[in-house]
């Protein structure tokens, strides 16, 4: 089988900055045609973290977690600062990521459930060109597209209670004659914690808990044990790692780190601030990436991953995808990408329905539920730290961050400037905003209507009791599903 490099595949196979800068002037005209056979096309590992925050890693600065791997593969490969997630849920992120598409537009917007058979993923696509594929560890995307892996291990106790227990022998059990694509989720570092040889890592007198979570020694411990789990995240991909360099084919790999939605704490999974729906994204690609060990400031949405790697293939991306290739940032970090990023809360346990436009200035929130508080998902509000919140509350002693897991009604609009890193100061009744307020609508409202999301009246209901976490004593029934089954037709990606 032949393939054809256009001048994006190029750049990375020449490891040239010449030729980086090169692609800016070429990169919309017609280059010869360059034969490239299947043995020449690089392999990829995307390993996928459940519920890691953006900066609880060392490279991205947090003083405390202990991510030595991570770290090292940022020095070797490329950080990315402003990457975001198209929702801070664990399956519709998931669907989304490997699906290219917003969660409306996948059929599968809410928590549980499953993509359908008629959506086009990624690895289906690479899979038809002659790569292996296969899946180790978490799931959490229904039966529609498991046909699209070759093999798929996401269950029994090879899994380990990290979810990474089958990545090096899937590695280990691939073909040897076909390039290949494995896609690594990890149940790390999603409640409950579990036994862990990295227990004890973090020492919780050390830890410094976000304001908006309560200071007290609970807390701190929970999230010490959060940071072990970490740990141990970042420990099994140095055994993949060490795997891919026993094979011989590390320097043939492009190696690909994020998480699925920000850590299960109050006011981070589930919400639209960054705490919750930005996300780390290391990249390690040896000869792909012109200067390792830089920070990209470009803006990337993950719907952008599945275009990518099929560019970095050699595959036509196709219609279906609504994120863009962003090859040329990999070739030249300093690049601009997007002027927008777009993301969404649908159910996760309890009725909820946002969305959020973000530029790399400011953040806008339009809530179409705020009578509804968002004290966050079922595992967060069981947890002790969520117990210390209530504490403080009956005692009347929350900040106002703290307060803002609890409140309600809330704010039908949110506007945030970039300088208020943990979104604390809602600025759109300032005057001084009107006008990026009023471009920020339109350019929602313009999102919203090219890629058909609705709003529906019959949304699926709380099915968790929003103060202790446990199940409500109730006949569980679907609402109607934003977007529903219209809008997995529809490839248009909206404002960018």
């Amino acid at each position: 089988m032949k393939l054809i490099l256009n001048p994006t595949q190029l750049v990375s196979k020449m490891g040239s900055y010449l030729f980086s800068v090169l692609f800016l002037l070429l990169e919309n005209i017609s280059a010869p045609a360059i034969p490239v056979t299947v043995a020449d096309r690089p392999n990829f590992v995307l390993i996928i973290a459940d519920d890691i925050g953006w900066d609880d890693l060392g490279c991205y600065g947090h003083p405390l977690v202990k991510s030595p791997t991570i770290d090292r593969l940022a020095k070797e490969g490329l950080v990315f600062d402003h990457f975001y997630l198209t929702t801070s849920s664990c399956s519709p992120s998931r669907a989304s990521i490997i699906s290219g598409r917003y969660p409306h537009n996948t059929g599968a917007a809410e928590l549980h459930t499953p993509l359908p058979e008629q959506i086009v993923t990624f690895v289906r696509r690479l899979d038809s060109a002659g790569y292996y594929t296969a899946q180790a560890g978490k799931w959490h995307l229904g039966d529609g597209i498991r046909k699209d892996f070759d093999a798929i291990y996401d269950k029994g106790t090879e899994m380990g209670d990290g979810g990474e227990g089958r990545w090096v022998a899937t590695l280990r059990e691939r073909p040897a004659d076909q390039p290949f694509f494995m896609w690594f989720a990890a149940l790390d570092a999603h409640r409950p914690w579990g036994p862990n040889p990295f227990s004890g890592t973090h020492n919780p007198e050390e830890v410094v808990p976000p304001v908006y979570l309560a200071d007290t020694l609970p807390t701190k411990l929970d999230l010490a044990r959060y940071y072990d789990e970490i740990t141990r995240f970042d420990h099994a991909i140095g055994e993949v790692e060490q795997e891919l360099k026993r094979q011989g084919v590390l320097d043939q790999t492009v190696i690909i780190v994020i998480s699925d939605n920000g850590r299960p704490f109050p006011r981070s999974k589930t919400r639209m601030y960054d705490s919750g729906i930005k996300s780390p994204m290391i990249i390690k690609w040896p000869g792909g990436i012109q200067e390792a060990g830089k920070r990209s400031e470009a803006l990337i949405s993950s719907i952008d991953i599945a275009p990518t790697i099929l560019d970095i293939a050699g595959l036509e991306i196709g219609d279906t995808f609504q994120g863009k290739s962003f090859l040329p940032v990999l070739a030249l970090p300093e690049s601009e990408f997007r002027n927008y990023v777009f993301a969404e809360h649908n159910w996760h346990d309890h009725e909820a329905l946002e969305r959020m436009v973000r530029t790399k200035e400011y953040t806008y929130i339009l809530n179409l539920r705020p009578q509804h508080s968002q004290n966050g998902p079922a595992d967060s509000n069981a947890s002790v730290s969520y117990e210390d919140l209530k504490s403080l509350r009956a005692s009347g002693k929350l900040n106002a961050a703290q307060a803002d897991v609890f409140s309600a009604p809330r704010p039908h609009e949110e506007l945030y400037m970039s300088t208020d890193r943990d979104q604390l100061h809602n600025v759109a009744a300032d005057p001084e905003n009107a006008e990026i307020l009023r471009v920020l609508r339109l350019t929602l409202s313009r999102w919203m209507a090219e890629t058909a999301d609705s709003h529906p009246e019959n949304l699926t209901p709380d099915w968790y009791n929003k103060e202790t976490g446990k199940a409500l004593d109730i006949i569980r029934i679907r609402g109607d599903m934003p977007g529903g089954m219209d809008a997995i037709t529809i490839n248009a990606k909206g404002p960018f």
